[in-house]
């Protein structure tokens, strides 16, 4: 094989379609533009994302991600404050899983963020993703120990 033997893959070269060259020819009279209208115009057509006067969708999306311009990577977290943990008994492990036991978790699957109001009497073994300052404290006054779980 030499190089003059080279030849593109058949079907790999399509001929172009010369359109407006007779009726013969398939795409005559109006070159597959259609009857009138702004298709058919020279430099005719809208510019891109123009959708006929709707609010196009891009700026549609704010709205419909809710209330205002919500970011779409923001942290969704399961708040529960002290108050909430003080019927559980002295030495109990607090932890998403033991949480969502106690059906206090809104959605398992998001992280949980132990907050400050109220008081803690039992002493606790918390296992939570974030914990404020003034709860971290409290459970610790009251001989509880507090682990951040980082994954």
């Amino acid at each position: 094989m030499k190089l003059h033997d080279l030849q593109p893959q058949e079907g790999a070269k399509k001929k172009r379609n010369r359109v407006g060259r007779g009726i013969s020819a398939g795409q005559g009279r109006t070159a597959g533009r259609g009857q009138k209208g702004q298709g058919a115009r020279s430099g005719g057509g809208t510019r891109l994302y123009h959708q006929g006067g709707n609010l196009p969708f891009y700026r549609r999306l704010p709205f419909k991600r809710g209330k205002g311009f919500n970011p779409l990577s923001r942290i969704t977290y399961n708040e529960i404050n002290l108050d909430q943990l003080d019927d559980l008994p002295p030495g109990s492990e607090v932890n998403p899983e033991t949480l969502a036991e106690y059906r206090l978790l809104r959605d398992p699957l998001n992280p949980v963020v132990i907050l400050g109001r109220g008081n803690v009497k039992a002493a606790l073994k918390v296992r939570v993703h974030r914990i404020s300052k003034k709860a971290q404290s409290k459970i610790e006054a009251a001989g509880g120990s507090v682990e951040i779980i980082t994954a």
